[in-house]
């Protein structure tokens, strides 16, 4: 069973659909015993870092969401789901994220022409091939809708990145968690793979 955390963010059904269309039952819940017992877990999300971790709070899901990566259940946070697996973000200045993982959350900067947010499709480099991108090629390009993005602290976790005006950490690997700026569930055959690959660990 994958469960994929309810907490009133937006983009969720989409990914509930995605775990269906690959085999898997997908579970939309804020319960957490059924999230502890799960064999998967997904956040996902769109939306403002401060509102996010409010909500996660409301609903006790922060301390929740913290057992369940310590238990090494798989995890895999995607867009704002990413961001949340961090200690802050420019967003939302006094607003502490989950800490699962160390790194800070900037917004991307204006210039060049960019529009932000950046939506659209980006080819991924792969500085530390991880177990997400398993026979994705080099150069595949995935679908982004962000603001900011992830400077993670230690680069040796880092499985993706991109280039947006600065250059950016797309995809992070640590044991048992992984996340994606970029939205697997919207990124055709090559999200798919991505998905794929995480509902197989």
């Amino acid at each position: 069973m994958v469960t994929i955390i309810d907490y009133g963010a937006g983009n969720i059904k989409s990914v509930e659909n995605a775990v269906r269309y690959l085999g898997q039952e997908a579970v939309l819940t804020r319960d957490p015993e059924l999230i502890l017992s799960s064999d998967h877990c997904i956040l996902p999300g769109v939306g403002a870092f401060g509102d996010a971790m409010a909500r996660l709070k409301k609903y006790g899901l922060d301390d929740v969401l913290r057992e369940t990566t310590r238990r090494g259940i798989p995890f895999l946070g995607i867009c704002l789901g990413l961001q949340l697996l961090f200690e802050s973000s420019e967003e939302s200045p006094r607003v502490e994220g989950l800490g699962i993982l160390k790194g800070k959350i900037l917004r991307i900067p204006d210039g060049g022409g960019r529009k932000i947010p950046q939506i659209g499709w980006n080819d991924l480099s792969f500085p530390n091939r991880g177990r997400l991108f398993k026979g994705v090629k080099e150069g595949a390009f995935v679908y982004f809708v962000h603001s900011y993005y992830l400077r993670a602290e230690d680069p040796s976790i880092v499985t993706a990145q991109t280039e947006y005006g600065v250059r950016i950490d797309a995809s992070v690997e640590s044991g048992n968690v992984f996340a994606c700026q970029f939205h697997p569930e919207k990124s055709e055959a090559v999200g798919m793979k991505i998905l794929g690959n995480f509902l197989k660990i």
